[in-house]
């Protein structure tokens, strides 16, 4: 009988260079729990990008943005004591930026986000700069159809309110495990997905209605009756 390989061999090796990497994070959360800021700064790290990220999800300027992730990252050091190891360390962190964020927005009574570019300015450079390959020069027309196409997107997460935006930039951009936006957020896994769904058919919805209104309308016949 033929030898059947075994395919959940790959899954058994994410799973535990998975967990090593939580055991080693545990180690260093203790260790910065402990006064040790060296240990602190590397959990900064580790995090502070997907911190800039779910910020930037949810503000609009990038001066808000990097006022707001500089108190998250003030708060969690000052809470860290407090953090009780039950769930990731970056879920803890991303939990705060998110309620510092709505924080933000009342006690400033900034109005929220609906129009315009609604990921911040450093995610939109970054996102150009992933689609571009290093030492490659691109036309003109390469750069503006990108700029068209980053500047359709925007418009699109416009219709979308905060919280939805914050998911749908979180998991889309940003890869964020449904797990990871419900920890956040503080919403139920299956709330996530179902809201993740519905932004997603939304945002298709009204991309088929820009499309009809931007098609050309037939022109009628000079001397028709």
């Amino acid at each position: 009988m033929a030898n059947v390989p075994n395919i959940e061999v790959p899954n058994r090796k994410r799973t535990e260079a998975a967990e090593k990497a939580a055991g080693e994070e545990r180690v260093l959360v203790r260790r910065a729990q402990a006064g040790e800021v060296g240990a602190y700064e590397e959990l900064l790290a580790k995090h502070q990008q997907r911190v800039f990220a779910v910020v930037g999800s949810i503000l609009r300027h990038r001066e808000d943005v990097e006022d707001v992730a500089q108190q998250v990252f003030v708060k969690a050091y000052f809470s860290l004591k407090r953090f009780d190891l039950r769930s990731a360390f970056g879920t803890w962190v991303y939990k705060i930026a998110v309620n510092e964020c709505w924080d933000y927005l009342r006690k400033k009574k900034v109005r929220r986000l609906v129009y315009e570019s609604d990921l911040s300015e450093e995610q939109s450079r970054l996102m150009a700069a992933a689609s571009e390959s290093p030492g490659i020069d691109r036309p003109k027309e390469d750069t503006a159809k990108r700029l068209e196409q980053r500047e359709l997107i925007d418009r699109l997460l416009s219709e979308l309110d905060d919280e939805d935006r914050a998911m749908l930039v979180m998991k889309e951009v940003e890869g964020f495990s449904v797990e990871e936006i419900s920890e956040s957020l503080g919403m139920n896994v299956n709330t996530v997905k179902v809201r993740l769904f519905r932004s997603r058919a939304k945002l298709v919805e009204v991309y088929r209605r820009r499309l009809q209104n931007a098609a050309p309308r037939p022109r009628k016949t000079v001397g028709a009756r």
